[in-house]
């Protein structure tokens, strides 16, 4: 069966859209039939084995999400193979962990570089490879123009993960 993670967007922040992880992956195995679906932190991180492919696992999931917390929630699916295609081609070193930033897009990304520039630091860097956007922000995401505005600068809406989370990711389909 193929192996897929979902990346739920701006769930358990700052005490809105609340989901506890338990209910999130009861309501996931029965949408999944996987038995061995795995969270990882209370930010919407997903692996499981699934029949189906990406798009009708995203609607199921975030049609799921709706009908049992009653508020909509931006769901993301990838396959197996795209997020570590991405983690392979992310462009900045591994150990940079909280400091480099995917920003896995729900459409292609068109980056306003200009803007992009105007913004980043001397030591940031942006690079945009398929649909994930990878920001290094060795100063601090959190202290980074660049990162607030990103989904600006991208064009379209996408949901952010730091590198350790993505590689962690990776394990856990590993583990499976």
């Amino acid at each position: 069966m193929p192996k897929f993670v979902a990346f739920l967007r701006g769930i358990n922040v700052g005490g809105h859209r609340k989901i506890p992880m338990s209910d999130l992956r009861r309501l996931c195995v029965g949408i999944t039939s996987d038995p061995g679906l795995r969270s990882y932190i209370a930010s919407g991180n997903l692996v499981f084995a699934a029949d189906g492919n990406a798009d009708q696992l995203t609607a199921a999931i975030a049609g799921g999400i709706k009908s049992t917390f009653g508020f909509d929630v931006p769901v993301l699916v990838l396959e197996e193979t795209y997020l570590r295609e991405a983690l392979n081609n992310c462009p900045f070193p591994r150990n940079a962990g909280k400091l480099v930033h995917g920003y896995f897009c729900f459409d292609d990304p068109v980056l306003d570089e200009t803007r992009a520039d105007a913004l980043k630091t001397p030591t940031e860097a942006v690079a945009v490879d398929g649909r994930t956007v990878w920001l290094h922000a060795p100063g601090g995401i959190g202290r980074s123009k660049l990162a607030a505005k990103m989904e600006q600068l991208i064009g379209v809406d996408a949901t952010a993960r730091n590198l350790n989370t993505v590689i962690k990711m990776v394990e856990m389909l590993d583990d499976r």
